[in-house]
Order: C-alpha cells, then structure tokens, then sequence
C-alpha cells in the first residue's frame, strides 16, 4: 500500500549542512541549520496524541517523473487524540515533474476510535503523459509509444471490524482516461490496446482485510491481509465489462537487532473480461519491483513478491538507517499462466533517514537495480 509523500527540500538543505560549517551573522551553519531542524521537527514530536498537519514543498526523482517538484500537506492524528488508537493518515499531494506531468493525489488510513471502522482509499486528478510498450511479459524494451492523457480515480474501502484485527466491507473504484493520443515515438509492433480511445469504468464489490499493524508509514511488527472482488459492468454505467480480484499480504517482524525489521510481501491482481490498458496489472514503480518503470510489462494478470531488511536505524546512529531489498514479479494474459511466464528480478539497496522522531517515520533514498538499467527514489516512508 502505498501512503507516501516526497522526500522535501528542507531534508535535502539539513544532509547538505551536515558537511558544511560556514559561518552565517557569527554562528556557523551547521549550528544555524540544526536549529531550524530541531523547529520544524518539534512540530510532529508532540507526545499528546495530538493531531500533526504540516505543509511543505517536495523534491523527488522517480523513472517515471525525472525531476519532480510538490507541495504536500500530510495530516497525522489518533481518532479522539488518544495514542491507544492507530496512528491515521490523510496526505495530499500536488506536482510538476520535468515530463511535463502534473496532478493532485489524495490517500488516506483512517481508524476509527476502536478501531471498528477503517477507512482506506485515494483519490487522483493528473496529466500524465507515460510510456506504453504493450502488452505482456515479453513487450520489447525499445518499442514505445508515448501516451498522453488525463486520468481521474476515486477508490475507498468503508470496513468494519468484525472481530479482533478482521475487517469487512464495501469497495467501490471508479476510474476515468480521456484525452487520450498515442504517440509513437520508436517502431511499434502491436496494434493500439483496448481503451486507446478512452475509458470510463465504476467497479462494486467487497472487501476483506486483516491488520494488526500500528503505524502504516513504518511497520515494525504486524500482518496486513487484503482480498477485493471487484465487478465493472455497463450497468454501473461502464464502458468495459471485466471483473478484478486484487489479493495483498504483507507481514513484518524483528530483524537481528530490535531495531531492524524484515518486511515481506506478495501480491496478485487478476482480471478476467474487457480490461482497458489502463486498468491492466503493471508492474514496476516506487512501491514494487522498482528499477522498472510503471508499466514496462503489463496485462490482466500479475504476481508480485518483495522482501526488504531494515536498519531503522543504525546502532550507532540516532537517526541514520538502511534497507537491501529484491523482488521479482511476472505478468500474463490468464490466472492459469502466471506460474509458467517468465520472471523478472529487481534489487537494490538505500539509505533511511529518521525526520519524525516520535512518530518513527524515516525519509528513504532507494537506488534499484535491473537488467534494463536502475531507477533512483526519493520518498518520506517505507516502500511498504
């Protein structure tokens, strides 16, 4: 699950200060710095279980954006300001990227007080021109088109709590592309996918989850199960008909050390029907398998696992942390043949960072490795 921000150019000022000591009016930078550091960070050290908001500009750097500017404005908070609930999140976020893309993203974790409600979802309006290579595990590297196009979605999960840390409910996902052109840039050997003109599809269904975990920025320990039946149909006034089955499970435990966590997780989404490209299983970005752009392979059905070990943080180190992760995933056109398609490896490793303290959140810097070249991110929050 994804619920990140960018990593912000205020940390980026703090690592540069670290290694400088000009003097600034007789006071030396660094001293300068760690004051204005030890501001802003007093603002998400409350200790009360009070509510946290704070706005602040954003630069990142992703496969897909380049160089990306932003501003967020991430709101933490316990339901009735008692820490013996779930820490909640609502993270809005604005961009420009050097691609020429721009959008506003919405995502939020809400427990209630109890926790008998959950409230899990996003919401995105965006321009977002993306490179298409087609469909399928064996979609050649070189062969792209370039797509233009706006996009809206709107998903949420409304789950109550049935009994202990097991939640069910109702989904609902609506999902629009329009103005859409293709651009073909490099020779192209597939025919235009299905949705090339444009797509508008409202999906019903339900939702089972099981969560134990305590902090969705930064899980220590817990197991997070989901599993979605979603069904788009003309009915629901949608232009295809397909039906999705989405399956997420992610556990967490202690590394070697107290402070180190080993994080594993599997995921699936199977889709069977008149799926749009869009709506397709893609595999890559910030979250999973990355080193691969989002998209690079895609079709109806995909199988994704990940493992990462974290240093959070070092022992000698108050703040400073690191994390090694690999995974592999495969696309195909059927559930059926998803064990037999070909796998594709990623890897990497990256530095942590902890700028919220008494929340336990870290800004990471993951560098990941493939065989068609490496991808560099920047994000506050784990990968998952």
């Amino acid at each position: 699950m994804g619920y990140v921000c960018k990593l912000t150019k205020y940390f980026l000022i703090i690592l540069f200060c670290n290694s400088v000591t000009l003097e600034v009016n007789g006071q030396k930078l660094k001293e300068f710095i760690a004051d204005k550091k030890e501001s802003f960070s007093d603002k998400f050290e409350d200790s009360s279980g009070k509510a946290n908001f704070l706005v602040y500009p954003t630069l990142a750097y992703t496969p897909e954006t380049r160089t990306e500017v932003g501003l967020v404005g991430l709101l933490l908070f316990y339901a009735k300001n008692d820490k013996k609930n779930r820490l909640s999140e609502i993270n809005t976020f604005s961009f420009y990227t050097a691609e020429k893309q721009y959008g506003i993203w919405l995502e939020h974790a809400i427990y209630g007080d109890g926790e008998k409600w959950f409230f899990l979802g996003k919401g995105k309006f965006q321009f977002f021109p993306m490179k298409y290579y087609g469909n399928g595990i064996a979609a050649p590297e070189k062969g792209y088109a370039i797509v233009n196009n706006t996009n809206v979605q709107l998903r949420e999960r409304v789950l109550r709590k049935v009994k202990g840390n097991f939640y069910a409910g109702a989904e609902f996902d609506f999902q629009k592309m329009y103005n859409v052109t293709f651009s073909k840039t490099d020779p192209v050997n597939y025919d235009y996918p299905t949705g090339y003109k444009g797509s508008s599809n409202m999906g019903l269904g339900v939702g089972l989850v099981y969560d134990n975990r305590k902090n969705v920025m930064n899980v220590r320990e817990g197991l997070f199960a989901e599993l979605a039946f979603l069904n788009y149909s003309a009915s629901l006034g949608s232009t295809n008909s397909f039906r999705s089955t989405q399956f997420d499970v992610r556990y967490f435990r202690k590394g070697f050390n107290p402070k180190d966590v080993l994080a594993l997780q599997g995921s699936a989404l199977l889709n069977k029907g008149d799926v749009p490209f869009n709506q397709m299983a893609m595999m890559g970005g910030e979250s999973m398998m990355r080193g691969y752009y989002l998209g690079r392979f895609r079709d109806k059905n995909m199988l994704v696992t990940q493992a990462e070990y974290r240093f959070l943080p070092f022992a000698f180190s108050n703040r400073w942390g690191a994390a090694a992760f690999v995974s592999t995933a495969t696309v195909a056109p059927t559930a059926n043949t998803l064990l037999s398609s070909q796998l594709k490896m990623a890897g990497g490793f990256g530095a942590r960072y902890l700028i919220f303290k008494s929340k336990d959140i870290f800004v990471r810097f993951d560098i990941a490795f493939t065989r068609e070249g490496n991808g560099y991110y920047f994000f506050i929050g784990e990968a998952f």
